[in-house]
């Protein structure tokens, strides 16, 4: 899976059923959600850059029906990035929408111990989740 393969394809190489593998992928995943949670914490960034790369779930937007699971069509990684280290504090998988974006700033302010620059690409909702999460000061 780190080397891009696809799920069928681990399977056929190790002929191991594509569910196992499935469930091996959410695991792993689990245990570094943990390991982010508990070692991302009181960080000194000086510098942060927020940013969101595209994707789409089942199908692109334009082709989502009402009759389609809610999941389906765009969704959004929202992620920040310290511009000096690179480290990438806290990202967040979602609709584009204020809701998703506030819940990204917050968790992004949770995890620093002192004033921040950040830096964005204008999202408008970036402006209402960053003053509620980070103050105005910032």
């Amino acid at each position: 899976m780190a080397e891009g393969s696809s799920i069928r394809s681990i399977e056929r190489l190790t002929g191991i059923h594509r569910d196992t593998i499935m469930r091996l992928g959410v695991r792993a995943g689990k245990g570094c959600e943990l390991l982010m949670d508990s070692k991302m914490q009181d960080l000194g960034c000086r510098y942060l850059q927020f940013d969101e790369v595209w994707g789409f779930i089942g199908k692109k937007e334009r082709h989502v029906s009402v009759d389609d699971d809610p999941t389906y069509g765009d969704v959004w990684t929202y992620c920040a990035i310290d511009s000096e280290t690179k480290l990438v504090p806290s990202f967040r998988c979602g609709k584009r929408n204020l809701a998703i974006t506030t819940e990204f700033v917050q968790d992004v302010a949770s995890r620093m111990r002192n004033r921040v620059q950040i830096s964005t690409d204008a999202l408008r909702g970036y402006v209402e989740a960053i003053e509620q999460s980070f103050g105005a000061d910032i």
